[in-house]
């Protein structure tokens, strides 16, 4: 404890880290408060509806990332979302236009190109969700949800309602952008992780009103049995996104500039993730699973009740099918993310080689077998971190609380704390002082 605070204060005397964190909490402050403005002409008091619609499913996970915005009829409703599906999308584009191949190889210049490709998406997706999300709450709530009578049938409300949606969106992206440049951390992920984490206290406090008012099952008993799981939940999540397999990498004999001894040959590694794909394959997968519950709604017969069937986000076959879906797209997101042939093609170009294997084609070969292998122990990991929530649920664990313990919130969460607390910790470093990955004492400045 006493090595903690004393790196706290570390970080504290480091001015250019203590204003990027400074700026980094405000931003995300103003996040927040956004995300409590209701749209013009909503009753806040009567969106019941709305608030049970996004319990479960696909609107649930989105009104999580958006910490509760949109069942709140923000304006931040939509959140940053339409910006990570638009990033998605170039990202799966990327691997079948050539521009966009073309861009990717251009260093920074294409870098900045696709970022004003990915920006314009976002507001063309803003432009679809927007309608949808008016017209969903039009279907679903009740007449005393809106402030005046017929204000639905004004094309005012439509109009301002769909430019103050997509002004959020706009205005959390460059928030997120402003965040990934002059604070700490991925602008982007971070919004998605406050978001989340905003819900925490609300869902601990329902869990622990069920295990203790009126007797509940359990008592406080339960609960630290719960808060003892989810930390040892947390230590796997963080043992999935930290898990690399190392390959060894041999480079040649270099010689010195200005000297005519020759440098023996040094050996580095080369990281393959464990979880390569990211939380990307829970997302399709969630994604596919919502498709049988909408077409249930609209079909008959034998359709209809096998759609049901998947409508239970808790149910046998929903996580059977869920476990095995994003198994598959572990595999399909990391071979199009994962380019085996580039990584051995630039190997090749520095000199460097794996011992025992040709460099080029064999390398290429080597590289894909090692990172199919270890897909799979990290997708069969992932899938059951998926479906961990569910397994809670029938535990007698609240829905809300259940979250936290597995599936696309978590993960996130474990995800972006360790890239953060990684920046935090090199900043430390390179300040002479000792990092928060490692405990020990000030380094001397004379270092």
């Amino acid at each position: 404890m006493k090595n903690f605070i004393e790196t706290l204060q570390n970080i504290w005397k480091i001015k250019e880290l203590r204003d990027k964190i400074l700026l980094t909490l405000g931003l995300m402050a103003v996040y927040r408060f956004m995300a409590q403005i209701p749209l013009p002409g909503i009753d806040p008091t009567q969106l019941t509806a709305l608030e049970n619609q996004a319990d479960g499913g696909l609107l649930g996970l989105l009104n999580a990332f958006t910490g509760g915005a949109f069942s709140r009829a923000s304006i931040m409703a939509l959140g940053i979302m339409p910006y990570i599906s638009a990033s998605i999308v170039v990202q799966l584009m990327g691997i079948a236009v050539p521009y966009l191949q073309k861009l990717q190889k251009d260093g920074e210049s294409g870098r900045k190109k696709t970022t004003q490709i990915t920006r314009w998406l976002t507001i063309g997706i803003t432009l679809v969700q927007g309608p949808a999300y008016i017209t969903n709450m039009a279907s679903i709530l009740p007449e005393a949800a809106f402030v005046s009578t017929g204000v639905l049938g004004t094309g005012f409300f439509w109009f301002s309602s769909m430019i103050l949606l997509m002004a959020g969106t706009v205005f959390a992206m460059w928030l997120g952008e402003r965040i990934t440049d002059k604070g700490i951390g991925n602008g982007i992920s971070l919004l998605i992780m406050i978001g989340i984490i905003a819900r925490f206290p609300s869902s601990f406090a329902q869990e622990l009103a069920s295990k203790t008012a009126n007797g509940g099952a359990g008592g406080v008993m339960m609960i630290l049995l719960e808060i003892v799981v989810w930390f040892l939940v947390i230590l796997a999540s963080v043992l999935l996104v930290t898990a690399v397999r190392r390959i060894a990498v041999q480079y040649a004999r270099r010689s010195v500039v200005g000297d005519i001894k020759e440098v023996e040959g040094t050996r580095q590694y080369i990281p393959l993730k464990l979880n390569s794909a990211g939380v990307m394959p829970i997302i399709f997968a969630q994604a596919i699973m919502f498709i049988p519950g909408a077409l249930a709604q609209k079909a008959e017969g034998s359709f209809q009740s096998i759609g049901a069937s998947f409508a239970d986000m808790n149910g046998l076959g929903y996580n059977v099918l869920f476990a095995l879906l994003i198994i598959v797209f572990s595999y399909f997101y990391t071979a199009i993310t994962i380019p085996t042939n580039k990584m051995a093609d630039d190997l090749k170009r520095s000199g460097g080689f794996i011992p025992g294997i040709r460099p080029g084609h064999e390398t290429a070969e080597r590289l894909d077998s090692i990172l199919s292998r270890i897909t799979f122990p990290g997708s069969l990991f992932l899938a059951l971190l998926a479906i961990l929530p569910a397994i809670a649920v029938k535990f007698g664990i609240q829905q809300n609380w259940a979250m936290f313990y597995g599936g696309t919130s978590l993960i996130i969460m474990v995800g972006v704390a360790i890239d953060t607390i990684q920046q935090i910790n090199s900043y430390l470093l390179n300040s002479h002082y000792d990092g928060l990955m490692k405990v020990g004492n000030k380094r001397k400045s004379s270092l």
